[in-house]
């Protein structure tokens, strides 16, 4: 049987809800394609 790592990242999330620290919608976008490239497999994103 081959293991596989599944990746699962809630920096668009969990990355909102620290004191100080909010994204607009070009820089979401941004760390959600740059999460792609690094073959992130599950984005959670939260509400918008």
């Amino acid at each position: 049987m081959t293991e596989r790592v599944i990746i699962f990242d809630t920096t668009l999330r969990d990355g909102e809800q620290v004191p100080g620290c909010q994204l607009n919608t070009i820089e979401k976008i941004q760390v959600a394609k740059a999460l792609e490239e690094l073959g992130v497999d599950v984005l959670e994103a939260g509400f918008p």
